[in-house]
């Protein structure tokens, strides 16, 4: 026997029918191959193992005391190779699976609820996992291997991640119809002197892009409300506890009539919402999937 000889898939499922159908042309026919083929591939597997396997008769092939006692094992290699190819390939047609990602609360409120809807029908036996967690928990998760990616804004996302912008944001005033800013086609950071203003706690979410932006124009802000939910934000603005600086695209979603929502230019601010990956690590055939599905859902609301 050849010590380095490794039977291929091809020679033991060629084996396998021989020893089931005992005539060459028969296990052709079955394997969709020529009965040369076959017969090549038996030969090469008795050189590999140094062994006769089959007797050949005039009329059949009757297997030998060392094909007979290889079958089992040859049965059980191919029986959990099918099973292996099988597991596959309900992965990659998504007749199973799972995708598992973080994001924090407020993007996943407004990002996610049309893209999870869509992708559930669409693929009902892949199961969607949201790891909602707050945003100085976002990076270590996907570092850590905790999800599949992220769907956030980090600020310094470092050297371990890879990033893919999916959606370009800026920061709005939101306020009342009946505000002094609410008829001006775009605000300036300046013209924001004065005004109450709800916003982010300090250091949370927005609020440094915020302070830092007010600080470079010579704005002093007057916060008068400090919030860690841009929901909160909101509902006081409608309520007329003061106008609320955000991103645009949360203060759209929420669909609210008696909102306006203004950018804010002199410096215009944007923030990309992205797509974060650990560095060197692929995603599956149902995050990329899923993924396609957000970007779709994202463009079909997009203004």
């Amino acid at each position: 026997m050849n010590k380095t000889f490794a039977p291929t898939f091809r020679q033991l499922r060629a084996f396998v029918q021989v020893h089931r159908l005992r005539k060459l042309g028969a296990a052709a026919e079955k394997l969709f191959v020529t009965q040369s083929a076959v017969s090549m591939l038996i030969r090469q597997l008795e050189e590999g193992l140094g062994a006769r396997l089959f007797d050949r008769t005039t009329r059949s092939l009757q297997p030998t005391a060392a094909a007979n006692e290889m079958l089992a094992t040859a049965e059980r290699i191919l029986r959990d190779m099918d099973a292996l190819s099988s597991s596959f390939r309900t992965l990659s047609t998504l007749e199973r699976g799972r995708v598992c990602f973080a994001t924090t609360p407020t993007l996943a409120s407004f990002l996610l609820p049309d893209a999870i809807c869509a992708f559930g029908a669409a693929y009902p036996q892949v199961r969607v996992v949201v790891d909602d967690c707050a945003p100085d928990q976002f990076i270590s998760r996907i570092i850590g291997e905790h999800v599949d990616f992220g769907i956030g804004t980090p600020e310094h996302p470092g050297a371990e991640v890879d990033t893919q912008t999916l959606l370009r944001d800026q920061l709005a005033l939101v306020c009342l119809a009946s505000h002094p800013l609410a008829c001006a086609r775009s605000v300036r950071w300046v013209d924001l002197a004065g005004h109450p203003i709800v916003t982010m706690r300090t250091g949370y979410g927005v609020r440094p892009l915020i302070d830092g932006t007010a600080a470079t124009a010579g704005v002093i802000l007057n916060v008068v409300n400090e919030v860690s939910f841009m929901s909160t934000a909101l509902w006081m603005t409608a309520s007329g506890m003061g106008a609320s600086i955000m991103p645009s695209a949360f203060a759209r979603a929420s669909n609210n009539a008696s909102l306006v929502i203004r950018p804010i230019s002199t410096p215009r601010v944007s923030r990309d919402i992205s797509v974060v990956i650990k560095r060197g690590r692929s995603l599956s055939t149902a995050s990329i999937r899923f993924l396609a599905t957000l970007r779709s859902a994202l463009k079909a609301k997009s203004p």
